[in-house]
């Protein structure tokens, strides 16, 4: 005979009246902890700078980042991780033993054959550390004493979107915060008349450009307010900001007091917090009537700047113009700037595409360093330069004297970073001689994170935001370290 279990047999007696009788004194206590200590379970206050309270969470070195992505995947073997022993085995078959059964990409997987391809440029010593820099980036070579060259990166995505958003969000899966609004969310800025997280892209000369999404900047789950908002090239850099026709300001003034005063309204009746960053929103978009057009104005900056950072600086959209912008917004407290340089998907035609690809970024990349470190700005700037994974030793299609591609590769990778406390003139990592396997200090790229999330003040275990049923973080849920080494 089977024993009815109690606890059940219980439950079925259980009538409607009961469970809500039994449930309201749960609710009568939480009513009376909130009148007695309602500091206790009220939201917490935002800091001085809209930021959560308590963060930075001890003293900062840096005080914002600039995020120069090179996005589709810029071949480390021909930009920094240069091996002599690739000019002996040019032609030769990848062994298996260094390939170790990776899995290939739909593009490769295919082939019959794996040729290993020698970088096609040169590589030349520079600055006092001897640092080997391809040709192609002469100006960047020309700062090396000044970066962190980290040749160990690594991620388990092997295609480009999985990879762009795990390296920005801390995971594949969509929907997470990008970097830029967790850093907002944690610190807010000292600069209320401009958006805390800003975005810019520029077009690649060497290939065809990539689509890039605007969840790459979303702020997911965090409150709409820290989203990137994306600075365009043209006339209006951000869409439906000028007042319509027939709109002075003083008249758009006091419709938005109308518009704020209805919303106020509706958030004391529902609550809902999307509505107070709806009232936010519309302020800010009033202050950067004003405000955006002065930053995107460079005709007052010399001439000695301009020439500085090359001659696409005067041409709207560029890199070299958006690195002018960058380090504007950084004068003005703006704490993560992200710029986008597409084209950098070389699976054929990388000997012509590449170098038109390092000429965009190497001038204005290094004049961006140097024009910080002249006006005092280095040492509190963090500048990351990077893409979301490298590319293959061996071609992709068929290998000829002068042609050939590279598939993507994230067993390993080169990001440098530059200011913001991580040591100058410093090579991290190290890989095998095909430039495909980690042999010495690999860095995930969510150990980076962490390491840049150190750098601004702010414990990565500790800037958290509770959602799904877990306490959700930039770098993940699992196992992301600090690298010490990489900081002076």
């Amino acid at each position: 005979m089977t024993i009815p279990d109690p606890v059940y047999q219980n439950g079925l007696l259980q009538t409607r009246r009961d469970l809500i009788f039994n449930t309201a004194k749960c609710l009568g206590g939480a009513a009376l902890g909130s009148l007695m200590a309602p500091d206790l379970i009220a939201a917490p206050k935002a800091n001085s700078r809209g930021g959560l309270p308590g963060v930075p969470h001890f003293a900062p070195k840096a005080k914002r980042i600039i995020m120069l992505f090179n996005s589709g995947g810029p071949s480390h073997i021909d930009m920094f991780d240069y091996k002599p022993a690739m000019r002996d085995f040019h032609g030769e078959e990848l062994p298996d033993s260094v390939r170790n059964g990776q899995r290939l990409t739909t593009m490769t997987s295919g082939q019959k054959s794996f040729p290993c391809v020698a970088p096609m440029f040169e590589f030349k010593r520079m600055g006092q550390h001897g640092t080997w820099v391809n040709e192609t980036l002469p100006h960047i070579g020309s700062v090396a004493d000044e970066i962190t060259i980290i040749k160990s990166m690594h991620s388990e995505a092997i295609n480009h979107d999985p990879a762009i958003t795990y390296i920005l969000t801390g995971t594949q899966q969509l929907g997470k915060p990008s970097f830029g609004s967790w850093i907002s969310y944690g610190l807010g800025s000292p600069n209320k008349n401009l958006p805390s997280y800003i975005v810019m892209i520029s077009r690649g000369s060497g290939a065809s450009n990539q689509a890039l999404y605007s969840r790459l900047w979303s702020s997911g789950f965090l409150p709409s307010k820290h989203q990137g908002v994306n600075l365009r090239s043209g006339k209006e850099p951000v869409l439906y900001l000028k007042n319509p026709e027939g709109i002075d300001r003083d008249l758009r003034r006091r419709m938005l007091d109308g518009i704020s005063k209805i919303n106020q309204e509706q958030f004391e009746e529902f609550g809902d917090p999307e509505t107070q960053t709806r009232i936010s929103q519309y302020e800010m978009a009033f202050r950067m009537q004003s405000s955006v057009p002065e930053l995107m104005d460079i005709t007052k900056e010399p001439k000695s700047v301009t020439d500085l950072y090359g001659p696409d600086a005067q041409r709207p959209g560029s890199f070299a113009r958006n690195c002018i912008l960058a380090r504007r917004m950084a004068e003005r407290g703006v704490p993560f700037i992200h710029l986008f340089h597409r084209g950098w998907d070389h699976h054929g035609g990388l000997p012509g595409k590449f170098p038109k690809q390092c000429k965009d970024i190497d001038q204005p990349a290094a004049a961006l360093i140097k024009d910080l470190k002249q006006r005092g700005m280095l040492d509190e700037t963090l500048v990351i330069c990077g893409g979301e994974f490298g590319r293959t030793i061996y071609s992709q299609g068929k290998l000829t004297k002068t042609n050939h591609g590279r598939d993507h590769h994230s067993r390993c990778f080169t990001t440098w970073v530059a200011g913001g406390g991580f040591k100058a003139g410093y090579e991290h990592g190290q890989t095998d001689d095909h430039s495909y396997n980690i042999v010495k200090d690999p860095v995930h790229i969510n150990d980076l994170n962490a390491t840049l999330l150190q750098q601004m003040g702010i414990d990565h275990e500790r800037l958290t935001y509770r959602f799904l049923g877990l306490d959700q973080r930039l770098t993940g849920v699992e196992g992301a370290k600090v690298i010490p080494q990489l900081v002076a």
